[in-house]
């Protein structure tokens, strides 16, 4: 290759050619939030479906305790079929625009969320029920798979160098809304309803429901322009990008950079992102799900103790999701990895002594600042610092993957691994502080190792490090 075509170094106030509204900037933000809300609205609405009705509605062909298990396990198949969603979607992505796959997410994720709600049931059509329903589990799963990556890149291609953190710490909160919808929406369900009409009809109210917001999403969807970073890749040609043979042939009218991207392996990159991921996944899995457990089952704690912790936590993340996402944008995200996963390590020990007291002031207290700490904090920074740690090219592909699968092994491990030593231990908190600590330390020794991405030129085809 000449001297002409030597790499040029980036400069992070790289200003992007094709220029977005505020208006603009406002759609896509909020298009955002809508899918994730929707992501976590429905596993949301089918993981207490799943654990309140659907052993009687679908698999009562069963034993009673099988009828539990395989209720449960059909909640399970959604998040197998994530990683096979990220893969397909995030690469489509890349190759003909955000956009338009963030429309193919939204709407085969709403859609057979919907369609749930109005499946027969087992004694209808017997065993072709529980078929359909995994099958739209499945198909539930490969939208959301490349859903809240697709949004996270969205964002951070769209939203203004300084204020990318703030901006799309939108897609955490978005988080929040689905969880409390849902919970909100089976909790009025619970209290106004006998429970032999819940089980009749009343439990296909949530999943029809689900439509209304899956229609508003399609439709600011519909009217979302493209990411400016894409349609400003030079290796973009009328809304599409060259294949890796099409940009070797056209080697004089595709920068050297992206040439060079094409060769280059970003194993560390690769790394970091995992890492990061795997910390807050982990202790999300731990704290979110089997932590709720240990109060309910091992501490005895009061059902509807355990559910308004939660409830006050995320509400409490409503300030903490955006507050650390403007940090990030002030003190630069590497740096904030390192505080928010240092001072996970601080509070655990207090935090869980705290939860183990059974005093429920410091139950909620413990429950709040863990949650908030560990899950929340580092969540904020992920959902920008992932899509800007990789090059243009592959962005949405890689964000998905790594997102996808460091998540599943976290969360595959930790609470089954905790489960399993607490039960050995009669009930002891100490497991749970052990892993948590590893989670919360394997994001912290890669932000350590990294180079920090911070308002990198997301242009750029090759990766942060």
């Amino acid at each position: 290759m000449t001297a002409a075509h030597s790499p040029q170094p980036r400069t992070d106030d790289h200003p992007p050619i094709a220029q977005r509204s505020t208006g603009d900037l406002v759609r896509a933000a909020v298009s955002g939030w809508l899918g994730t809300a929707l992501e976590f609205m429905d596993f949301q609405l089918y993981s207490l479906a799943a654990a309140l009705v659907f052993s009687q509605l679908f698999f009562s062909g069963e034993s009673a305790g099988m009828a539990v298990v395989l209720s449960m396990a059909t909640y399970g198949v959604g998040y197998v079929a994530r990683p096979l969603g990220a893969i397909f979607f995030g690469r489509l992505g890349d190759r003909i625009g955000r956009r338009r796959v963030l429309f193919y997410t939204i709407a085969l994720m709403g859609a057979a969320t919907t369609l749930i709600g109005v499946l027969p049931t087992y004694q209808q059509v017997g065993v072709l029920a529980p078929v359909l329903l995994v099958t739209l589990r499945l198909l539930q799963g490969f939208g959301a798979g490349a859903e809240i990556s697709g949004a996270g890149v969205m964002l951070a291609e769209y939203a203004p160098v300084r204020r990318r953190g703030f901006i799309a710490s939108l897609v955490g909160l978005g988080t929040n809304c689905g969880t409390l919808f849902a919970s909100g929406i089976w909790a009025i369900l619970l209290g106004v309803m006998v429970e032999s009409d819940v089980i009749a009809w009343g439990w296909r109210i949530p999943f029809i429901a689900s439509a209304v917001v899956m229609v508003f999403a399609v439709w600011v969807r519909l009217n979302l322009k493209e990411s400016p970073v894409f349609e400003e890749r030079d290796d973009v040609v009328d809304g599409r990008a060259l294949s890796r043979e099409e940009i070797l042939e056209r080697d004089t009218t595709v920068e050297a950079r992206t040439v060079e991207a094409l060769q280059h392996k970003p194993i560390k990159a690769i790394a970091v992102a995992f890492f990061l991921r795997f910390g807050q996944a982990g202790n999300s899995g731990l704290i979110q799900t089997y932590l709720i457990s240990f109060m309910t089952l091992t501490l005895a704690l009061q059902k509807s103790l355990s559910a308004n912790v939660v409830i006050v936590s995320s509400l409490v993340g409503f300030l903490t999701i955006p507050l650390v996402g403007w940090l990030g944008d002030r003190f630069g995200r590497r740096r904030m990895y390192m505080i928010v996963m240092s001072a996970a390590l601080v509070v655990v020990v207090p935090a869980m002594m705290a939860i183990d007291s059974k005093n429920l002031l410091w139950v909620f207290v413990g429950y709040v600042v863990l949650h908030n700490v560990a899950v929340l904090s580092p969540a904020s920074l992920e959902n920008v610092s992932i899509p800007e740690i990789f090059g243009a090219r592959n962005r949405y592909t890689l964000t998905a993957v790594v997102r996808e699968i460091a998540a599943v092994i976290a969360t595959g491990i930790g609470p089954v691994l905790v489960a399993a030593w607490v039960a050995a231990t009669t009930g002891s908190p100490i497991p749970i502080m052990v892993m948590l600590v590893l989670y919360s330390l394997s994001a912290l020794i890669v932000a350590v190792w990294a180079k920090d991405w911070t308002g990198r030129d997301l242009t750029d085809p090759l990766p942060a490090m």
